[in-house]
């Protein structure tokens, strides 16, 4: 894996100020690498950023038969051999288990490739209930036979027929395996309630290059035609929007200011008009976009929901920033129910949060009246102080290196290799803008 260093010691920062550019997302070149498997060429993914998922995806390709080069931004995935002499392998080994979301993905390529398919338990951050429930669903409505076991999930199928498929809820992840497994079934495949952030409709044009016949419809419908063969495809990705919202943030949170290069501004509309409610003064390029608010920020209230609303993995960096506006804020968080599993950590950084089981700043969500702790109220200005805390996830990680920058002493942060491996480069970017860290 890239970077797999624990601990940063993260120094008291001045304003952090400068440019950074952001490459694709890992939750975008790990589903395009998985896409790469129908093609009967190589495809390659290029501005990908160098993440640990990245390399994960890339050992699961291998193992089960594929060949993955990389150069500089450029990740290639080729068959090992032409397709009319395939050497796939349909099991995904389970030493693979919990490492992250992409093996479930790969069940609808490998039917297609060899009529069967084993692969490993999901895992990814511990942010609450990932079920495959949709996913199984959806590919027995395709014509799988599909068991869900202790140790993974078996399907067969010797081939995959056109279906109408209807989502209970937008899932970012069964939406994908729809995509991925309609385009070469038998016949039509209509999708409802579909999830439509940018990742999503991403690999639809990525698959759509490579030949898929696919139309986006109104209201979060997809129709998929399959087709007999799909061919190898090259595709730029857009610079991934969380980490876009990470940076900025971070300007803002230390009065500083940063430059974001790489994001189109269509992927961060929800997020830039929140700033702006806050106080913070936008500034928009075709090249970047800035954030910062020389005379501080004011208090909100916030919910997260699937797109176009305000994206769940954005809350984590703005609840560093409620902590430094002035006033009490509120988050309310929809799609996760065990998204706030972070906020101990930033809590003995000084954060004042407080969290609530009930509905707290929007309109009552499905996890209303559940046990789930779902909604925080945030004080501000909070003093932060330097702790020795221990990471949870990927986004929280980020989140405490910047609750950290404005601590009142040194911090030392473990489980650093969260933010390695879902950011490009983050000691690198961090030194960048002017932020001391040292490596433990």
């Amino acid at each position: 894996m890239v970077g797999v260093t624990e601990t940063w010691r993260v120094e008291p920062s001045g304003p952090l100020r400068g440019d950074i550019g952001v490459r694709g997302s890992k939750n975008a070149v790990t589903k395009h690498m998985v896409a790469a498997m129908l093609g009967d060429g190589p495809s390659t993914i290029r501005n990908a950023p160098e993440v640990g998922d990245v390399d994960i995806t890339a050992a699961m390709l291998a193992a089960i038969g594929f060949e993955v080069s990389r150069s500089g931004g450029d990740v290639t995935v080729a068959p090992s051999r032409p397709a009319s002499a395939s050497t796939v392998q349909p099991r995904v080994p389970e030493a693979f288990t919990g490492l992250n979301r992409i093996p479930i993905l790969m069940i609808g390529p490998l039917l297609h490739l060899t009529g069967e398919a084993f692969v490993p338990l999901v895992g990814g951050d511990p942010i609450g209930r990932r079920p495959v429930d949709f996913h199984v669903a959806a590919l027995r409505a395709l014509g799988a036979e599909v068991e869900a076991g202790p140790a993974g999930i078996t399907a067969r199928a010797s081939r995959l027929y056109g279906a109408r498929i209807d989502l209970p809820y937008p899932s970012v992840g069964a939406t994908e395996t729809v995509l991925l497994s309609a385009v070469r079934a038998e016949g039509m495949t209509v999708l409802r309630n579909a999830a439509t952030e940018p990742e999503v409709v991403e690999l639809a044009l990525f698959l759509q290059r490579m030949g898929a016949h696919i139309e986006l419809s109104p209201d979060r419908r997809i129709v998929i035609e399959g087709v007999p063969r799909l061919r190898g495809a090259s595709r730029w990705l857009a610079g991934d929007r969380l980490e876009a919202f990470s940076y900025l943030a971070a300007g803002l949170i230390t009065r500083g200011e940063v430059r974001v290069h790489g994001c189109p501004q269509d992927r961060l509309v929800t997020a830039i008009t929140t700033l702006a409610k806050m106080g913070a003064q936008i500034d928009i390029t075709d090249e970047w976009i800035t954030a910062s608010a020389p005379s501080g920020l004011r208090a909100a209230a916030v919910h997260t929901d699937t797109h176009p609303g305000f994206m769940t993995d954005w809350q984590q960096p703005l609840m560093v920033l409620f902590t430094q506006a002035e006033g009490m804020s509120v988050l309310h968080e929809t799609v996760f129910e065990n998204r706030l599993v972070y906020v101990p950590a930033l809590q003995d950084l000084g954060c004042e949060i407080e969290t609530f089981a009930a509905c707290l700043g929007g309109p009552a969500c499905r996890f209303h009246d559940t046990n789930s702790v779902h909604s925080a109220v945030i004080r501000g200005v909070s003093k932060l102080r330097g702790a020795d805390v221990t990471l949870p996830d990927v986004r929280a990680g980020f989140s405490a290196v910047l609750a950290a920058a404005v601590a009142d002493r040194p911090s030392v942060l473990r489980g650093i290799h969260h933010i390695e491996r879902g950011y490009h480069r983050p000691f690198e970017q961090f030194a960048s803008l002017g932020l001391t860290i040292r490596r433990g």
